[in-house]
């Protein structure tokens, strides 16, 4: 049977960057093999040593997890399609999640202002009173952030919560539109609640210009009706999924990278979880943030848009949620996609047996990866004008730059050698190891990935990593080079 298997653009340097792949097979589990053969890079990206799928991925087949179906055994079609979903990291008529808790009497501004929702009989009065006093938690004040801010405020929400411990960076202003010029250097906090004010004086701000963790989540998070996840990283996402199913609370989940974007709705209570759906996450630097990868600048505005659309209809009441269904958008082929998702028996904080029952508890550090084992050989790294006078002074050395063709037109590094990432372990050969190798990236975490592949490759020459990559030597060394 020829089958469609659409590879997400996080996968897509495993595959010579194609997005869709013509394959045969009677089962997924044909179909996969077949991939693998193919493509014998992608094996280390979606199956663990022991050969099974990582954690992190999932496979749909029509749109269905294969896990409803008959796993890896389930036979496929003709023309059927089969959809690889990683972490990027339903139900109709939902009563409102804070109840029948309404806000004061709306004044005749009020009234004027929200006038075009009071038209619609879905929200109506008593929902423009419930979002009046709602309170909701806005985790992450970039991209998505950004939207959830302004319409949230625009919408009339009383009361929001702005969490980022970051300052604002030109690079930031690509997409996060909550920010401007004049606030670089600012804390994201100050000028997302200068932009709330000025978009609604009405709505009352409460800044965390702090680290979201372990110790404060629960405090936080207890505090508010719905959070809205609009982090970038791995270990805030757990850290929220899991104080909002321990406190009852809905996560309005959002995420994206380069062209594509997911959005759900975790509620513990009335449907899966982030865990049921991602139960661990990809090994450090296999799926690159956006500020390794990119991100087109228009999609945290489509993605997080929607998440203020979920989080008003969870508020009001009313209305088909993302409860039980995962929503991807390919900003690049313009298309929507509905996956089904189901909550899993076995989920360790909302299962039917629940292992994690406090988050202090629990090593987010190490579920995430950022701790080096023990018995992990540590990566060695180098500065970048240590580099500089090595290469000054002669020294054999081999440097490899694993960045896509796109990052290397932006800036280029002297004396390399190009291997893209996902090429290292079969050409393992062409590096001398009687020479010590230098490898160098965008900022230096996907370098470390590399040196972990040859490794696991039996490659045993000495290896360092760029220390924050590029972009230092751009700093420290060579400052007519721009940053990016």
């Amino acid at each position: 049977m020829s089958v469609t298997v659409l590879v997400p653009t996080t996968l897509r340097s495993f595959t010579n960057n194609n997005s869709e792949l013509e394959l045969v097979g009677n089962t997924v589990d044909d179909v996969l093999k077949n991939l693998l053969s193919e493509y014998p890079e992608a094996e280390n990206a979606l199956f663990d040593k022991n050969g099974e799928l990582r954690a992190f991925i999932n496979v749909f087949l029509d749109g269905v997890h294969i896990d409803e179906l008959n796993g890896f055994n389930t036979e496929v079609k003709d023309g059927a399609e089969i959809m690889l979903i990683p972490a990027i990291a339903g139900g109709s008529g939902k009563e409102s999640v804070i109840g029948e808790r309404q806000g004061e009497k709306l004044s005749n501004d009020e009234i004027s202002r929200y006038s075009r929702h009071l038209l619609l009989k879905e929200i109506g009065l008593n929902g423009q009173r419930r979002l009046k006093a709602a309170k909701v938690l806005i985790v992450g004040l970039g991209g998505l952030g950004a939207p959830l801010a302004q319409y949230l405020a625009a919408a009339g929400v009383g009361n929001i919560g702005l969490f980022d411990y970051d300052e604002v960076e030109i690079s930031n202003l690509q997409r996060q539109v909550i920010h401007r010029t004049r606030d670089i250097g600012r804390p994201k906090v100050a000028s997302a609640k200068e932009a709330v004010k000025n978009i609604n004086p009405l709505c009352k701000t409460e800044t965390y210009n702090i680290q979201l963790n372990e110790e404060n989540a629960l405090e936080i998070i207890d505090d508010y009706d719905i959070v809205a996840d609009a982090t970038d990283n791995y270990k805030s996402r757990y850290l929220i999924n899991d104080a909002c199913a321990l406190l009852g609370k809905p996560d309005v989940f959002g995420a994206m990278y380069q062209f594509e974007g997911q959005v759900s709705v975790f509620y513990a209570k009335e449907g899966p979880c982030y865990r049921c759906v991602y139960p661990s996450p990809p090994p450090p630097g296999l799926v690159p943030s956006c500020a390794q990868g990119g991100v087109m600048g228009i999609l945290p505005g489509v993605i997080g848009t929607i998440q203020a659309a979920e989080v008003i209809k969870l508020i009001v009441g009313g209305g088909d949620s993302l409860i039980g269904r995962l929503l991807i958008f390919d900003a690049w082929k313009m298309k929507f996609r509905e996956l089904k998702i189901a909550k899993r028996s076995a989920c360790p904080i909302c299962g039917k047996e629940p292992t994690i029952r406090a988050v202090t508890e629990y090593d987010y550090d190490e579920f995430c990866g950022l701790k080096q084992e023990e018995k992990e050989e540590p990566i060695e790294g180098i500065e970048a004008k240590e580099l500089k006078r090595r290469m000054d002074a002669g020294e054999p050395l081999t440097i490899i730059d694993i960045r896509e063709p796109h990052e290397r037109a932006i800036v280029k590094f002297p004396a390399t050698k190009v291997i893209p990432i996902g090429q290292l372990a079969r050409r393992k050969d062409e590096l001398d190891p009687n020479i010590d190798t230098i490898f160098i990236c965008k900022e230096g975490k996907r370098s470390i990935l590399a040196i972990r592949t040859l490794r696991e490759a039996g490659y045993k020459g000495a290896m360092f990593n760029l220390k924050d990559g590029i972009n230092t030597w751009a700093r420290d060394v060579d400052k007519s080079l721009p940053q990016y």
